[in-house]
């Protein structure tokens, strides 16, 4: 199976990888730009993760960018099992963060007073959006690896 589409070294995964990284930093600008969200435990969690995701994203996508522009994808089943397993942990404390963001940002909106100014709850509800595209792309992107990892 040569050509899986999505799998490293493509430029699908190029591509995952860009929107990852696109994602996740806006995750992170938007809950930075609150100015109380270390308040929240999930929300310094989501800004922990999204610290991770965002340099594994980005290195891996000037791996991909490089195998496209030499075209030789990545085939060693050593490396592609570390980018799968990095992939599949990033992706499950990325959603256990975007989950989490969005739920306390739900009960700081639905409390009998207001706990948080709408302008910020707008902010964080943002960035556990862009936390929630980040995870989908993540998981697109194990999941053609994955694909990949018993043909090789």
């Amino acid at each position: 199976m040569d050509a899986v589409p999505g799998s490293a070294g493509t430029s699908a995964s190029f591509a995952l990888r860009m929107g990852q990284t696109l994602f996740s930093s806006a995750s992170l600008v938007f809950m930075s730009m609150g100015a109380e969200f270390y308040s929240y435990t999930s929300f310094c969690f989501l800004v922990t993760i999204m610290g991770l995701v965002i340099p594994w994203s980005f290195t891996l996508a000037l791996v991909d960018g490089y195998s496209v522009l030499v075209k030789c994808p990545i085939r060693q089943p050593g490396v592609l099992l570390i980018v799968v397993v990095g992939d599949w942990v990033l992706s499950v404390l990325t959603l256990a963060a975007a989950c989490s963001t969005a739920s306390v940002v739900d009960l700081l909106l639905n409390a009998d007073s207001s706990y948080c100014p709408p302008k910020f709850c707008s902010r964080y509800l943002m960035s556990a959006a862009m936390a929630f595209l980040s995870w989908f792309l993540s998981t697109a992107s194990s999941l053609f690896n994955l694909w990949l990892l018993p043909s090789l």
